[in-house]
């Protein structure tokens, strides 16, 4: 039995453009203290896991090797999707790659997260529970009424429900319940357990992937097989419908960097300098001045900018998905 991290890098961080495109999508940004997220994660994790596992896809996938190559790992396994068919898939990849009872934790690409006692005491307890059969989520304290985030109503390590991403007046509710927790996308389990979930409930998409995991030559997948595939994400598939879940509650700093107002705060808090009226520049020294607004972040670069307000981060993905089909090349 190893421990081995699947790391996922197929997102291309829409919420992040114009700093993140198709070509380098968000967690190959270098914008954390000369790090990349990528580098962070594997960074984080290389001292609870015996080997690494990344699935990307055919346009990042180099960007993965650069970085694994700065953090001085030569020896990793590599999955290359030929196209994005959503968690559920690309975990069983990694577990059609692994032996049945290694334990796989499985972590985005693109969190910021600090790697604190608290961190370590979480993935401790998480290993726990997986060796024990147990197919296993993290749920981080709320510190706020977050909208943009699924919830998880728990009774300490017991899961009640899943929940979809809630409106204020409901993700106030929860935080004032006590016992909800941020779906942090953060999953822990042995391969065969998930497989055996995964054949249960969703049978399709596990023997679509295992025939485009069989049918794949140096780690590449086949676009017709893989388009076979159904999409769906491992919370519909499985974590949903498992009588196997368990759930770590957890207080490490954590942020999945999923808009302009998480990157906001992590930016003024190392020290990236706002006006007086909160207004920032990202991507451009040149002086700048605000007149008339307030919490407005000015995202520069060479080829496109982007002026928002910084509670209007979410609304981003609407931009990105209408340039995608009018101006192609701008994403």
């Amino acid at each position: 039995m190893s421990t081995i991290n699947v790391i996922l890098s197929g997102g291309v961080g829409s919420r992040l453009w114009p700093l993140s495109r198709k070509s380098r999508p968000k967690q190959y940004l270098p914008l954390f203290q000369g790090k990349t997220l990528f580098q962070s994660t594997v960074s984080r994790n290389s001292g609870f896991c015996d080997s690494i596992l990344v699935v990307g896809n055919k346009d990042n996938f180099e960007l993965s090797r650069i970085d694994l190559e700065k953090e001085g790992i030569q020896d990793f396994i590599e999955i290359v999707e030929a196209c994005p068919r959503n968690t559920a898939a690309a975990i069983a990849f990694a577990a059609f790659a692994s032996a049945p009872e290694d334990i796989l934790f499985i972590t985005p690409s693109d969190h910021l997260i600090d790697a604190s006692d608290l961190y370590s005491n979480a993935i401790s307890r998480a290993l726990e529970l997986a060796k024990k059969g147990s197919i296993v989520t993290f749920g981080l304290k709320p510190k706020s009424p977050e909208t943009g985030f699924g919830y998880i109503e728990a009774k300490e390590e017991e899961v009640l429900s899943f929940r979809e991403k809630p409106n204020v007046e409901t993700a106030r509710a929860f935080l004032n319940a006590g016992n909800f927790y941020w779906n942090s996308g953060m999953f822990c389990f042995m391969a065969g357990v998930y497989l055996g979930e995964l054949q249960k409930f969703e049978p399709e998409v596990f023997t679509k992937s295992k025939e485009a995991f069989l049918a794949s030559s140096d780690g590449q997948l086949d676009f017709n097989l893989s388009m076979a595939i159904p999409s769906i994400s491992v919370d519909y598939a499985v974590m949903e419908r498992t009588d196997k879940i368990k759930v770590v509650p957890s207080n490490f700093q954590w942020s999945d960097m999923g808009s302009f107002e998480s990157v906001y705060e992590y930016l003024v808090n190392a020290g990236h300098e706002a006006d007086e009226n909160g207004n920032l520049v990202i991507g451009m020294n040149k002086h700048t001045e605000f007149i008339g607004l307030e919490n407005t972040i000015w995202i520069h670069t060479p080829d496109a900018n982007l002026i928002l307000k910084k509670e209007k981060s979410q609304e981003v993905k609407e931009v990105f998905e209408r340039l995608e089909k009018s101006n192609p090349e701008l994403v």
